[in-house]
């Protein structure tokens, strides 16, 4: 069957008229679950707690435990709604059952039990398997490949599902959005994912502690991929700035900036302006870009977030700086 994207699957849920079973794939986790909770929709919400099950196989880690585990998802599968005209039956960890760790006697045996229910599926049940790394060589996908209908996550066609991946990324990160800044995000980004991405978590340590995500916190933080002035970022910091400050370190990475170049441009700031400018905060900033260079070279985390946040943290000092 031919693959599906994200988009094209919601517009089938909205319709009512979906496909028996579903393989959610991709890198993007955040979207695979969020749409996988979609499902739920197709059935009356007073009815889903009798016609929508979700199973993890995550536990499924011996031949025997993958035997019970593939036969409570066909029995599920094949259960009758109640009151309703169809269940929902969504398998997390969906890679265990796809492509078992162990090869024994009672795992061959599971897979030909799971590869029957994808071929004659019940017409009265989406089955839907969400998996992380597929190995697309076993015989599960190629079935899947065949009979099922596969979803790649995190690929986006639209402004409309630029926007729903905003809202649904800051969502996950217990924040909010008003609907008009996640569209100027959307705007600005277009469907790069990898600059949505970054947009969103520029935005999140931006506006940590509001209550909501603002047109304006957009307009501060993101802006036209184009550097300007090497030197805009740290005479953001001088300035206060957070928003522009972490604008300017948005471009210089896009650019292809290395981390160790960025942070010695910081270092530079303090040393040379923190003196004068903000001695109270001299020491912090100090701290700061020591531990910032320890977990740089210690992979401690993703070099652009760990900038960030010690941008952040250089502003936040210049601001108490300026106020007294």
């Amino acid at each position: 069957m031919p693959a599906l994207t994200a988009s094209a699957v919601r517009k089938q849920i909205e319709s009512g008229r979906v496909d028996a079973v579903y393989l959610l794939a991709g890198e993007d986790e955040i979207e695979k679950s969020a749409l996988a909770a979609e499902f739920s929709t197709l059935v009356e919400e007073g009815l889903r707690a009798f016609n929508v099950e979700r199973i993890h196989a995550g536990e499924y880690t011996t031949g025997d435990k993958l035997a019970d585990g593939v036969a409570g998802i066909v029995d599920a599968v094949r259960t009758l709604p109640m009151m309703a005209p169809r269940r929902v039956v969504v398998v997390m960890q969906a890679e265990m059952v796809i492509a078992p760790r162990r090869e024994s006697e009672a795992a061959a045996g599971a897979i030909e039990r799971l590869e029957e229910l994808v071929k004659n599926p019940d017409p009265t049940a989406t089955l839907v398997l969400v998996a992380s790394a597929v190995d697309k060589r076993s015989r599960v996908f190629r079935t899947l490949q065949k009979h099922a209908t596969v979803v790649e996550c995190g690929v986006l066609e639209t402004a409309a599902d630029a926007e729903r991946w905003v809202q649904t990324r800051v969502a996950a990160a217990g924040a909010a959005i008003d609907p008009a800044a996640a569209r100027l995000v959307a705007q600005r980004a277009g469907v790069d994912v990898r600059r949505l991405r970054a947009d969103v978590e520029r935005l999140l340590l931006y506006a940590l502690g509001q209550k909501q995500i603002t047109v304006e916190d957009v307009r501060a933080v993101t802006g036209p991929a184009a550097l300007q002035d090497d030197w805009a970022m740290t005479n953001a910091i001088e300035a206060g700035e957070t928003g522009e400050a972490l604008r300017q370190l948005a471009l210089i990475m896009d650019a292809g900036a290395p981390a160790e170049k960025v942070l010695g441009q910081l270092g530079w700031l303090v040393r040379a302006k923190f003196p004068a400018l903000a001695p109270a905060q001299l020491q912090p900033a100090v701290d700061a870009l020591f531990r910032t260079d320890v977990d740089l070279k210690r992979s401690a985390g993703e070099a652009r977030i760990l900038l960030e946040r010690l941008v952040v943290e250089l502003c936040g000092g210049k601001r108490a700086a300026r106020r007294w």
